[in-house]
């Protein structure tokens, strides 16, 4: 808990539930059987300046999507079908349709194209291929036009045998910046497979353009045949592949099991841990993840973390805020985040999608979401404010503006401040007898002076960090800034606060907006 010493009661908010197992869905599978004949509209709530359109809808039983060079965007289906959107229309001709096994998490399930897309037309694909046993191809076929070329399928690589559960199976494909094209492999339900070099289950896989395996892969000398196209390996259920525009850093969405959800880096001869480990981990065979966050049923919690993408279209449209944050998904709890990779804290983005699957940023600099839910294709754009409605905060505070102040104990600087999940002030102990959750610190209520968001800004253009006795920065993530009513000089900030910042002793905290930064408060948590 957090020791504070509040003078005024101003606010409480409580905080923390726990789902029963039997509301949990644990998995993509069944998320995915729920939901293959729900075609509810979208309506995402989305942050101030910000709007929602459907590019397409008709898409049932969507798994997938990714941009072509040349700006049409393909659509997987599970049945088999790659469909194209072009000039903001469905096409009534698939590109291609595959025979495919579509139980549970399989079918067709990726989609990338060839580097050199607008010379030699090649389209990539991984599916299901309904064999007995069942197993995942990677195959590449040549456009002519909005549509395939008959008969010019290539067999790249196929996978090994599935097990008869038809859940995790990866699917994601993507080029990356040194032009291998890697593939994300699921452990089929069984957890035997992500750790071993015997086969290609669990993993992320490294290949050259024509299906061949570079020699320079990390395995390459320790496994056998088509294992040394092994690139790391001890994963669960990768999802999603992302590559930062020009960084070329690799980002993985790791669909967890019971507790926690992963984004990974992918670097070469990796081991997440999988089954050994999960989330969080200080083990040193290990690769940590660069950002986790637990099951439950909240804003910032979920089940299955699906799509991801980097902000880094050639065209900004977003405000410059977001240019480098990484996007990505919950399937369960639908919604959109935004992970800043220099301070390690996620912010809310979009809530109320019906189950999204997969992001990507459009030439337009626009932000696409596919929701498996709606059976469609969504843009988010950013449209700003009128002149009528905007502040001096997005017009650019004046010189004179005047830094927050955090509020504290008279002539102390302990804050005034509140634990999120506490429903007593003093002299009443802080304990959390209505937490249900397992985390009794997640979070802090502070209170500031100075800190007037305008009409088109949100807590998004707020951040916090907290420094412990040993000067050592632990950056906060911001889960709501706004007025207490009554109170309209004062607005209220809640933190939630990471596992590992110190116990037992003081913490500094201050906020920044606007590049201005506020006074630093003393918390003590216990």
């Amino acid at each position: 808990m957090i020791y504070v010493s509040p003078t005024l009661l101003l606010s409480a908010r409580f905080a923390g539930c726990a789902l029963s197992s039997s509301l949990r869905f644990l998995t993509i599978t069944f998320c995915l059987l729920v939901c293959q004949s729900f075609t509810a509209s979208s309506a995402a709530t989305l942050p101030l300046g910000f709007s929602e359109v459907q590019v397409a809808g008709g898409l049932t039983r969507a798994a997938a999507m990714e941009f072509a060079p040349d700006g049409r965007l393909f659509v997987c289906l599970q049945d088999g079908q790659l469909r194209v959107i072009k000039n903001g229309a469905l096409l009534t001709t698939p590109f291609l349709t595959v025979k495919v096994d579509s139980a549970g998490d399989r079918g067709l399930l990726g989609v990338a194209f060839d580097p050199n897309f607008s010379s030699n037309n090649f389209v990539y694909i991984y599916y299901t291929v309904p064999s007995v046993p069942a197993h995942n191809r990677l195959s590449r076929f040549t456009a002519n036009g909005d549509v395939a070329e008959a008969n010019s399928e290539v067999v790249l690589l196929d996978l090994d045998d599935l097990a008869s559960s038809p859940a995790h199976n990866g699917g994601p494909i993507h080029f990356g910046p040194d032009g291998k094209l890697y593939v994300g492999t699921g452990f089929n339900e069984d957890p035997s497979n992500s750790l071993t070099l015997d086969n290609l289950l669990g993993k992320i896989l490294r290949l050259n353009a024509d299906g061949s395996i570079p020699t320079d892969n990390p395995f390459y000398g320790a496994a056998k045949g088509n294992n040394r196209a092994i690139w790391c390996l001890g994963l669960r259920n990768p999802f999603a592949i992302a590559f930062q525009p020009g960084t070329g850093l690799m980002l993985i969405n790791d669909v967890g099991d019971f507790t926690w959800e992963e984004i990974d880096e992918g670097i070469a001869g990796s081991n997440y841990g999988w089954p050994i480990s999960e989330g969080p981990t200080s083990d040193p065979r290990f690769r940590p993840p660069v950002f986790a966050y637990r099951h439950g049923s909240n804003s910032t919690t979920g089940c299955a973390i699906v799509g991801g993408t980097f902000y880094n279209p050639a065209a900004n449209q977003f405000p410059t805020a977001y240019v480098g944050q990484y996007f990505f998904a919950d399937y369960c709890s639908g919604w959109i985040r935004t992970l800043d990779l220099t301070r390690g804290a996620a912010s809310d983005f979009a809530t109320g999608i019906v189950f999204p699957l997969d992001l990507k940023v459009g030439g337009d600099g626009s932000l696409y979401y596919l929701s498996r839910g709606a059976a469609a294709v969504f843009k988010i754009q950013y449209q700003g404010c009128s002149s009528s409605t905007a502040s001096s905060a997005t017009r650019g505070l004046s010189p004179q503006a005047a830094a927050p102040v955090i509020e504290t104990e008279e002539n102390t600087d302990s804050a005034i401040a509140f634990d999120s999940m506490t429903l007593f002030r003093d002299p009443f102990p802080l304990t959390n007898p209505f937490n249900l959750g397992s985390d009794n610190h997640t979070g802090v209520i502070l209170f500031a002076a100075n800190l007037d968001l305008s009409v088109c800004e949100d807590r998004s253009t707020v951040t916090a960090d907290a420094e412990d006795a040993q000067h050592k920065i632990y950056p906060l993530s911001v889960e709501f800034v706004g007025k207490i009513p009554g109170f309209e000089s004062v607005t209220e900030v809640v933190l939630k606060l990471p596992d590992n910042l110190p116990e037992n002793q003081p913490v500094l905290v201050s906020i920044t907006w606007h590049q201005m930064t506020s006074n630093k408060v003393r918390i003590r948590i216990k």
